[in-house]
């Protein structure tokens, strides 16, 4: 889908939008004819977030649009203005002087969001957005794409987004841009040491396999590893999930997309990086070759895994890729999942869960998250609760009886197969958004990618 940004050179009639704060509003009113800032006291317009005015020229005709925003470096607190205005309209921001580079930039982004919608099963609804004339940094531009990437891929139903169809994807992607691709699948797994993404997917009449997307750039400094769950579709397996808790089980490849998502944007922007990317993509299906509670699988750490609970299959397809990642001694691995419930009771949808195995690096995305508007939460690693996990006859399971602490030990799980010398963040997201908002509406959602981007930068810059 592309953004609703039009060049202010093909712009030939647009109208102004001025964009103010309570702060900001008398000298914005100031700029505007008499007869204009009599309309705006006449309807009480105060410039409060969220809000919006008409004016009117002196034809009757309209003239142009006053905005309320609640913080100019918020992208969504811009989108509520799109839907309110007439389809097909061009804008113009006639006070664009007075915004700083970065609240340009947060406006060009949150305008695009809020003319967003995911219309690939209604071919016949039409969709025109209100348009913005406005030269748009590459930056804003990459950052639109790589968040309706990952909205698509999670919003596409299972059927049409399964193991083969991610596998597509990054495939894709790496012949876009010019990157080694490899797809190891079904009992390929097993010749090749992946036992526990096999076992996950192993009943799924859909192969599951890991995906492999290398690309160095010429003057690569670092290289970072970037690892989703990819797990299509989640019935919960054996320990099947009921009805409500199924019906929005397509978004459980939500930490793939994210990857995905977030390589794309280190492609087009072609950071001085080696990149790879590791997608487990699987069914967790039911079927007569499903694995069992009280199974013992084995990893590809040579940890052996007792199987407590079907449904914590992610961390299960997640442990192999970690440890293969480490394997590659990279500079850091990231890693992305819809991993448990307990963090969104927790933080709750927005927050997702940031743990960290190093205090800066965990410091640096709370700080980025804090600066765009695109924040996670640092949840603690805490290891005494790895007595949640223990096993009587193997050397851990992948859950346990207690419901204490649940999104802790699926990070502390995913921890022991990591190297501790690599430096690692492990991100626990929701994927999606359960009712409309300005520029989020309900279905799936790019949650952190912004401020994981800006990691991956800051990481680059500094050159360590």
């Amino acid at each position: 889908m592309r953004a609703n940004w039009i060049s202010p050179q093909h712009a030939s009639v647009s109208l102004p939008l001025y964009v103010a704060t309570v702060e900001r509003l008398p000298s914005v009113l100031a700029t505007l004819p008499e007869a204009q800032q009599r309309q705006a006291a006449a309807r009480q317009f105060k410039g409060e977030g969220s809000t919006a005015t008409w004016l009117m020229s002196p034809d009757g005709s309209l003239g142009g649009v006053l905005v309320g925003v609640s913080d100019l470096h918020d992208p969504f607190a811009y989108s509520h203005v799109v839907p309110m205005l007439p389809a097909g309209s061009v804008w113009h921001v006639a006070n664009a002087d007075a915004l700083e580079p970065a609240m340009r930039d947060a406006l060009a982004l949150g305008w695009a969001l809020g003319g967003y919608k995911y219309l690939k099963y209604k071919p016949k609804l039409e969709h025109n957005p209100a348009k913005l004339a406005m030269d748009v940094s590459d930056e804003v531009s990459r950052a639109y794409d790589a968040i309706v990437t990952v909205r698509h891929l999670i919003h596409t139903p299972s059927q049409d987004m399964g193991p083969e169809q991610l596998h597509d994807v990054v495939a894709n992607l790496a012949e876009m841009h010019g990157a080694n691709f490899r797809a190891i699948v079904g009992d390929e797994l097993l010749e090749q040491n992946f036992p526990a993404i096999h076992a996950v997917g192993r009943a799924s009449h859909r192969a599951p396999r890991l995906l492999e997307l290398n690309w160095s750039a010429p003057d690569a400094k670092q290289h970072i590893v970037i690892v989703g769950k990819g797990v299509c579709f989640d019935t919960g397996g054996l320990d099947i999930k009921p009805a409500d808790g199924m019906r929005n089980m397509k978004k459980d490849m939500g930490g793939a997309a994210h990857a995905i998502g977030l390589a794309q944007w280190i492609l087009q922007a072609q950071l001085p990086v080696r990149l790879t990317l590791l997608i487990g993509a699987v069914e967790n299906a039911i079927g007569p070759d499903a694995y069992r509670p009280g199974e013992v699988i084995n990893t590809r750490k040579g940890f052996t895994v007792e199987i407590d609970n079907t449904d914590a299959e992610g961390r299960v397809v997640l442990c192999d890729a970690l440890a293969y990642a480490c394997e590659k001694q990279p500079d850091l691995v990231m890693d992305f999942a819809t991993l448990t419930g307990a963090a969104r009771i927790a933080l709750g949808p927005d927050l997702p869960a940031l743990f960290a195995n190093n205090d800066a690096l965990a410091q640096s995305w709370l700080d980025a998250g804090l600066e765009l508007r695109d924040p996670v939460w640092r949840m603690p690693l805490h290891t005494p609760y790895w007595r949640y996990l223990s096993s009587g006859i193997a050397d851990f399971a992948n859950a346990g009886p207690s419901k204490m602490a649940g999104a802790v030990t699926a990070a502390i799980y995913l921890q022991r197969f990591m190297d501790p010398s690599i430096p690692w963040t492990h991100l626990d997201v929701y994927s999606w958004n359960d009712a409309d908002r300005p520029g989020r509406p309900a279905g799936g959602e790019a949650q952190a990618l912004r401020s994981a981007y800006a990691l991956v930068r800051s990481i680059v810059d500094s050159g360590h």
